[in-house]
């Protein structure tokens, strides 16, 4: 399973890791972020890793089984973050790291159906074991509301030619192919003068939206601040500007008091302004160019 993390270096020293603290990697993914950290949290400390997919825990297994005082793994979603650490026995942690956003190995492995570069069935989906795909979205929802998820996840102001086409195309025969869709898109959106491939913002539209990504992102903010000690860390690598308005707004908020009774600070950003990739990381890896990391620390 290859990935190569995004912003490793700055998101370890971020989060201050040192042995004896507690930290939670809230998606495991390729577990780039997470062998890292656990680096830095030898010979004393606590790393739980969280994945909603099965498979990236599965390819992580070798290496948390040889550091079985150290790591947990765990299958879960971020947004019940306070339950899953209550159930190892954990009321607070030092340090929480998300990494947003679709894995490279589920991009790569096509049998996922997450990828506009080979024709595969029309899946999308981070946790298998959900009973809904992307296939019955865009063959069972109605014009209006295929419109309506490509415009508001996808920012894509096409969105109406496309649903448009989705809707006279499954008429024909059901859309069930990654390749199929992606021919549909295209011709319905022309990629004349684009930098990017005409199907990208309806693909991740139907991701984010089958995936409950941006309200699963709301509320795992809301848990990780709930159990980070004081002094603790919390920091965010998010992908597009959807995630990040949240975490933007999130920790603004927390920083001003917004979000609790008091109207007392829970927060001191750590990066008013986010941290980018530099050149270097561009060059050998070319996901990170969009990437964009956000700390704050809990007082």
């Amino acid at each position: 399973m290859f990935h190569i993390p995004v912003l490793l270096k700055e998101s370890i020293f971020f989060l201050n890791c040192s042995s004896g603290k507690t930290i939670v990697d809230c998606t495991l993914g390729g577990g780039g972020h997470s062998r890292e950290i656990l680096k830095a949290l030898l010979p004393d400390g606590k790393l739980i890793s969280i994945d909603r997919d099965r498979e990236a825990l599965e390819a992580f297994s070798d290496f948390a089984g040889a550091f079985p005082s150290n790591i947990t793994p765990v299958k879960g979603n971020f947004a019940e973050l306070d339950k899953i650490l209550l159930s190892s026995g954990i009321k607070e942690v030092d340090g929480i790291l998300f990494d947003l956003g679709v894995s490279m190995y589920q991009l790569t492995d096509a049998k996922r159906g997450f990828s506009l570069q080979s024709d595969s069935p029309l899946d999308m989906r981070m946790d298998r074991e959900m009973p809904e795909t992307a296939a019955d979205i865009v063959n069972g929802f109605s014009e209006r509301e295929l419109a309506d998820i490509i415009y508001h996840y996808g920012d894509e102001t096409r969105s109406r030619r496309i649903a448009r086409e989705i809707v006279s195309e499954r008429k024909i025969s059901k859309i069930l192919t990654t390749g199929r869709l992606c021919q549909i898109v295209s011709r319905a959106n022309p990629g004349r003068g684009r930098k990017i491939h005409p199907a990208t913002r309806t693909f991740m539209a139907l991701r984010i939206f089958l995936n409950k990504e941006l309200e699963a992102l709301e509320l795992g903010l809301k848990k990780a601040l709930q159990v980070l000690k004081p002094g603790g860390r919390m920091a965010v690598i998010s992908f597009h500007s959807l995630e990040d308005r949240i975490v933007k707004n999130f920790f603004r908020d927390a920083a001003r008091g917004v979000i609790c009774e008091s109207g007392n600070p829970l927060v001191k950003l750590i990066s008013k302004k986010p941290v980018y990739a530099g050149e270097e990381e561009k060059l050998l890896n070319p996901s990170s160019r969009s990437a964009r990391l956000r700390v704050v620390e809990k007082i």
